[in-house]
């Protein structure tokens, strides 16, 4: 299957990628996919409560981005957050139990969907602010720079997002102080239900920090080697000590903006075409196949081995207790 680049967007270069390096992207992309999908269904079987914010569609631009980080670079994004827990390594039973609201969950069952940290895999939620999370993902890029770690920041947020106050005073201060920050604009054209056309009047987003000094540039988000790329870039100008870098990757969710939201405001039409014709797994699919690197049988136990790790995921999930009550009061601050 084909995929129909965007000319407006920039895509990967003609570089040298390895056999191993496409499996991992297409393996690690399928795992977000199935993983979104089981939990889809645990929503509608009644298992996941309140909001619940799916990435399918946009698995290539967390991967991609994630291909290129080192030990200890940091990551913060919206409420859209289960891809970027996966890509990040984070265990797939624990992501699945804390969206049921088990114990088990990395947030021990009290943070839900939206609401999930990492410690150990440098991942600072899961924030269910519209842009909150962007003078926050600042804030870990200036301690990177007070303790000269040479640690980057992955700051997270969407078209809708790039519309709010505050991500203009974290603009304007991260590049006052050089912050080593990469400002991630998942461009996936409706926000929670507005068509980009009809709330943004200028539409080229990766421009927004021009006023500021900071540069920026589209990325074709469907095409998880041109996200790997456009990663490397912006990576290496924030360890150099340029400051802060603008990446607007544009992608395309496929369901609707939560789970109860009907997406009447488009076409099925227009959906189905973006799956024929530039899905970013069905892209690397077709690398593998036409490159000779795999064949459809190798494909097809690779999916069957994620479905198993998600499928176990789902198991433990619904296995694992509810919070004792006692956890309400723990992790409170007064």
């Amino acid at each position: 299957m084909a995929t129909r680049k965007n000319p407006e967007t920039k895509s990967a270069p003609g570089a040298n990628v390895s056999k191993d390096e496409l499996l991992k992207y297409y393996r690690e992309m399928l795992l977000i996919r199935r993983f979104e999908e089981k939990a889809g269904q645990l929503y509608g079987m009644g298992l996941i409560g309140g909001f619940c914010h799916l990435y399918i569609g946009q698995e290539a631009v967390v991967v991609g981005l994630e291909a290129a980080t080192r030990e200890g670079d940091k990551r913060i994004t919206s409420y859209r957050d289960h891809g970027h827990m996966l890509a990040c390594g984070m265990d797939p039973k624990g992501v699945m139990a804390e969206l049921t609201g088990r114990e088990g969950g990395l947030s021990r069952g009290k943070g839900g969907s939206m609401h999930m940290f990492s410690k150990e895999k440098h991942f600072y939620g899961g924030h269910g602010i519209v842009g909150a999370q962007v003078p926050l993902g600042a804030g870990l890029a200036f301690a990177d720079k007070y303790l000269e770690n040479g640690g980057v920041t992955f700051a997270y947020f969407g078209d809708g997002a790039a519309n709010q106050g505050q991500i203009y005073e974290t603009f304007n201060m991260a590049a006052l102080w050089k912050l080593p920050v990469i400002f991630v604009i998942e461009n996936n054209q409706y926000a929670m239900g507005t068509a980009q056309r009809r709330s943004t009047s200028t539409p080229e987003l990766y421009t927004r920090g021009q006023a500021f000094g900071i540069p920026g540039e589209p990325v074709d988000g469907m095409d998880v080697l041109a996200v790997k790329a456009a990663s490397e870039k912006a990576i290496a100008h924030c360890r150099s000590g340029e400051g802060p870098y603008i990446l607007e990757v544009k992608t395309y969710r496929y369901r609707g903006h939560s789970m109860s939201d009907p997406a009447k405001y488009r076409t099925r039409e227009e959906v189905q075409k973006i799956r024929e014709e530039r899905d970013a797994i069905e892209h690397v699919r077709d690398l593998l196949l036409n490159g000779g690197h795999a064949t459809d049988d190798d494909l097809k136990a690779i999916d069957k081995e994620i479905k198993v790790i998600v499928n176990e995921a789902a198991e433990f999930s619904k296995e694992s207790p509810e919070p004792a009550l006692e956890e309400l009061w723990t992790d409170i601050y007064a």
